[in-house]
């Protein structure tokens, strides 16, 4: 075993430029990694990602889309209405989804415990065949076929905390029963994808787990959530490693978002991934950075989820389910037949 976190990142991906007064910004990044260097956390260090090729990337993208971004190198574009593209996206957007299966790699193989992908663009709005949501290749699904088909991964777990519905996760293992998606995200709120009757299709019934949550929901109806949800759900699993779409954005301070996350919590909501980690796969956890568009908030965010990792005690964060409550219930109602939740007059 090496480190106990590596941190994946490369100067290459702030090199995309989304235009001024984009949220998805080059300084997010930036606040993120010089804030881990400014204060290093015992037991980390830092790699060097590899760019993703082209047939790793066709895993769950179709070639032509991966054609067409890769026709934009050294290029600006416009791709929808948010998300844009300047000469040096691609090759970043090449990165960071090397950098998301190079995090998986790591942990599966040994060469580290847990790792955490820094990464942008991010990736989990990005579809089959085209862009969307700041997202331009889907860096967690990507690095979930790997796991899947080159590391010997029977089941992946994928965790989706952002405040926006990865919708391009979702879709990519919709009717799958190796991958079990599950998310939390605010509801209403773009991209209107992932109410809670969206659960799969075919062999995959069952493996798409969305929990809706109304705004204002802060850190203690989340541990609910991944309490009365997740952990019964993750013990039946049993997934041979575990990966996180890491957003920041359901934090208080985020501009874009409206819930009422704290750092604290997201650290809670970390320890709960590393629990589970290391009762069902040897500890083997990888988060890959999405959303989070205030810049003290993604810092600090990325800061305590690093530390919980490294071996530090998560921060206590009593189950209140609040505005949660009725959405756990209905999740558990929806699920009942797929997952051994405790019995619904237990709640």
């Amino acid at each position: 075993m090496g480190a106990e976190v590596l941190l994946f990142w490369d100067d290459a991906m702030v090199e995309h430029n989304a235009g001024p007064g984009h949220p998805e910004c080059a300084q997010r990044l930036e606040a993120v990694c010089n804030g881990l260097r400014a204060r290093v956390v015992p037991g980390t260090a830092w790699a060097s990602p590899k760019p993703c090729r082209a047939r790793l990337l066709e895993r769950v993208h179709a070639p032509g889309y991966v054609d067409r971004l890769d026709d934009l190198r050294g290029k600006s574009a416009r791709l929808d209405a948010d998300t844009i593209v300047s000469p040096g996206s691609v090759a970043a957007a090449r990165i960071a989804a090397g950098a998301a299966i190079d995090a998986v790699t790591a942990v599966v193989t040994g060469t580290a415990r847990r790792a955490f992908a820094l990464v942008r663009p991010p990736g989990h709005h990005a579809e089959f065949d085209h862009a969307m949501g700041f997202c331009l290749f889907n860096n967690i699904a990507v690095a979930a076929a790997h796991a899947r088909d080159e590391l010997s991964c029977e089941r992946v777990l994928v965790v989706d905390w952002d405040v926006h519905h990865g919708n391009g996760t979702q879709h990519t293992f919709f009717d799958r029963p190796d991958i079990l998606f599950f998310s939390t995200h605010q509801s209403p709120l773009w991209p209107g994808t992932g109410d809670l009757h969206e659960i799969g299709a075919d062999a995959g019934i069952g493996f798409t787990i969305n929990v809706p949550l109304p705004a204002g929901c802060g850190d203690g109806a989340y541990r609910a959530v991944f309490d009365d949800l997740l952990v019964p759900v993750a013990d039946d699993f049993e997934p041979d490693v575990i990966l996180v779409s890491a957003g920041f954005d359901a934090d208080t301070r985020d501009p874009i978002g409206g819930m009422a996350m704290t750092t604290a919590g997201f650290g809670a909501l970390c320890g709960v991934v590393c629990d589970l980690a290391d009762r069902h796969c040897e500890g083997r956890l990888a988060l890959v950075l999405e959303g989070g568009y205030d810049l003290d908030a993604i810092a600090d965010g990325v800061r305590v989820c690093v530390e919980v990792m490294a071996g530090a005690t998560p921060p206590e964060i009593p189950a209140v389910p609040g505005h949660a409550a009725e959405v756990i219930d209905q999740v558990r109602v929806v699920h009942r037949g797929f997952w051994p939740f405790p019995a619904d007059e237990d709640h």
